[in-house]
């Protein structure tokens, strides 16, 4: 492939020209890159990285150089669009193909000499490739940026105008990244091409909106998409582009409805464009990322160490907080942004997808669309995408892309705020397909700790809609292993989100269960610390987090082996009875709690109260040897536990049931039994 003919590199070159079938500039596209990626290889395995460039210039320099000497338009079309393609495909080759003396000066010449609209519109679209590049956008000469500004103000020809502004867009974005970089490295400044550009950013983007608003040119509304991809990173640019309803609407019109429509011609289905269309939502729906305190610390120092940042603040901040994003945000729904994503994630494009996964969570961040989202069939569009991502083999070797987390963190958002059917619907087999990818948000490396505290969260609810649910949720591997671990996590909600987790585990599986209540006795001291770990967190501050502890603790007492490591315990280091005596009365117990502020008394949880009262029932029924009945009455007497069931049962026990009563007076009635 690396030697082919003078024929067929002649052949090859005149394959991009406009006037052949897209079908055949398709096949030119495949054959160029297998030809530059052999070129690659053959010089990688010689250890030769430069000789790759030198080989591309040596197959198609001279042709190219012949044919922009040429007068003929087919000629010079022929060497343009080439390149174009070129710079497509392998852009090293490409820049330094376009950098050898005399071709830029040939190109701009052949516009000038034999303006047709074809070629003007081709020379715009090279130009377009060529800013995108820092190493030939600086080959750029101030003749050619007014050419391109004459175009893009100028003509008639939409193709052309939207061209040429691509291409300026290109440029000023990429010249102020290029001057960026080099002041943060401390290099002199050098000639920018950009220097003597007069249109600004604000008047490219009007332009932009104007080809997208009114044009039906698919070639120009795909560089007018391009290039507002480009232009809407500028917090100014959203706004003004997200309150524009009548350019969202066309531009969200711009994605065909329906598998059909994307099925009609798959050559014309520009999935380029779509994906354009979908980073400028992204831009304007995005959230600022949330800077750790040493980051932000080390931004302050930046800012005060830069003058110019100091002197001219940018006003980025006040457009791109929060409010301001969520207010976008509504302003796109509004227009029907939901509409796009379903038939844009039916392209195979992995670009497309996570794209529309990182959009879709901005969307989710704000709980009041979320309706909107799930009403919109949106949580099924999540899941095509989470399932593309993740391998269905339950093998070890296959791990989840984690370029996925948005989508999954999306989904886990849905599944917190919403019933399991609402997101899932009422079929358990989509439930029982998204563990998986929940388990690989609470356990991947990438995950930061709010998408772990947010599959957690969403990994309870789902937990709680079947006892099958619970149990496979268990059996995922290392899931258990990691949730004990965050039981230990210093944050209150995310500690509070594993206990909770756990809580619905030990109700809804066996497995889980034993693993805490000692199946067997060769599992009982094997259980006391698990144990141990429930028994404290039923005793911190964080209220659901101890009524989630104490129901764990209330589940595992019915079995009787863990009423006999809880008893074991109590005799080891007293305390199992303190911390059920102040789930039950904490005014008995001589522990400090939060006190009403009426009458200073502590306050009474009736939750708190009826899992301590059920503990001790159970704990005092399933213990059947009788040689421990003294010891436990006396560990009893002496926490005050026996006090604070005589207090409920003689002065509130009427009035909160049978179902607290009952067990009360039948632990009383076994302890007075002795």
């Amino acid at each position: 492939m690396t030697e082919m003919l003078p024929d067929e590199l002649s052949h090859l070159i005149t394959a991009f020209l406009p006037s052949q079938s897209s079908t055949t500039r398709s096949k030119a596209y495949l054959t160029l890159s297998a030809f530059c990626q052999g070129v690659r290889s053959s010089s990688s395995s010689r250890g030769e990285n430069d000789s790759s460039r030198e080989t591309v210039l040596k197959a198609f320099g001279p042709s190219i150089l012949s044919r922009l000497a040429d007068t003929e338009e087919n000629e010079l079309l022929a060497s343009i669009c080439f390149l174009t393609a070129l710079f497509q495909v392998d852009s090293d080759s490409a820049i330094a193909l376009f950098s050898q003396d005399g071709i830029l000066d040939s190109i701009m010449d052949s516009v000038d000499l034999n303006p047709s609209p074809p070629l003007a519109q081709n020379v715009a679209h090279l130009l377009s490739q060529v800013c995108g590049h820092k190493a030939s956008r600086n080959i750029l000469t101030p003749q050619t940026v007014q050419w391109l500004e004459h175009a893009s103000c100028g003509s008639s020809d939409k193709i052309l105008r939207a061209g040429a502004i691509a291409a300026l867009i290109k440029l000023s974005k990429g010249s102020s990244a290029d001057r960026e970089e080099a002041s943060g490295n401390g290099i002199p400044e050098t000639d920018d091409p950009a220097q003597g550009m007069v249109m600004k950013d604000a008047d490219l983007a009007a332009a932009m909106k104007e080809i997208v608003v009114s044009g039906s040119d698919q070639t120009s509304i795909s560089h007018a998409v391009e290039g507002l991809a480009y232009l809407s990173v500028d917090p100014a640019i959203k706004e003004a582009l997200s309150r524009d309803s009548t350019f969202l609407q066309r531009l969200f019109a711009l994605v065909p409805r329906g598998r059909n429509a994307l099925a009609e011609d798959p050559a014309e289905v520009a999935s380029v464009l779509i994906y354009g269309i979908l980073v400028i939502v992204s831009n304007l729906c995005t959230y600022r990322r949330r800077l750790s305190e040493e980051e932000a610390q080390i931004q302050k120092l930046r800012q005060m160490a830069n003058a110019k940042n100091r002197d001219t603040p940018s006003g980025s901040s006040a457009l791109d907080d929060d409010e301001n994003v969520r207010i976008r945000i509504r302003r796109l729904l509004d227009c029907g942004l939901l509409d796009v994503f379903a038939p844009a994630v039916h392209i195979d494009s992995l670009g497309i997808r996570l794209t529309s996964g990182k959009v879709l969570l901005s969307i989710i961040e704000d709980q009041g669309n979320r309706g909107r989202v799930l009403q919109s069939g949106c949580a099924k569009v999540l899941r095509s995408i989470i399932k593309r991502a993740i391998p269905s083999s339950s093998s070890k070797s296959l791990k989840p892309d984690p370029s996925s987390l948005a989508a999954i963190q999306a989904l886990a958002k849905l599944a917190i705020t919403s019933s399991p059917v609402q997101v899932f619907g009422p079929d358990e087999g989509a439930m029982y397909d998204v563990i998986r990818p929940l388990s690989f948000l609470l356990q991947g490396d990438p995950s930061n700790l709010l998408q772990r505290f947010e599959s957690m969260m969403a990994l309870t609810n789902l937990s709680s809609q079947s006892a099958e649910l619970a149990s496979r949720i268990a059996k995922s591997e290392g899931l258990l292993n990691r949730v004990e671990l965050l039981l230990l996590e210093e944050h209150v909600l995310v500690r509070r989100a594993a206990m909770e987790l756990l809580c619905n585990l030990i109700v809804g599986s066996e497995v889980v269960f034993e693993r805490y209540g000692g199946g067997d006795d060769s599992l009982i001291n094997n259980a006391k610390p698990k144990l141990q770990v429930v028994l404290a967190l039923s005793d911190v501050d964080d209220l659901p987090t101890r009524l989630a502890a104490s129901g764990a603790l209330a589940a595992l007492t019915s079995a009787s082996k863990a009423c006999q490591a809880l008893v074991m315990l109590q005799l080891e280091r007293h305390r199992v009875f303190p911390i059920i005596t102040r789930l039950i009365d904490p005014s008995v117990s001589g522990h400090d709690q939060v006190t009403d502020e009426k009458d200073n008394e502590p306050k009474i949880n009736s939750g708190l109260r009826h899992r301590g009262i059920i503990c001790t029932r159970n704990i005092f029924l399933n213990i059947s040897d009788k040689s421990l009945r003294p010891k436990m009455i006396k560990e009893a007497e002496e926490s005050n536990l026996i006090q604070a069931l005589v207090n409920f049962v003689a002065i509130e026990g009427e009035s909160a049931g049978e179902s607290l009563l009952l067990p009360a007076q039948e632990v009383l009635r076994v302890i007075t039994e002795k």
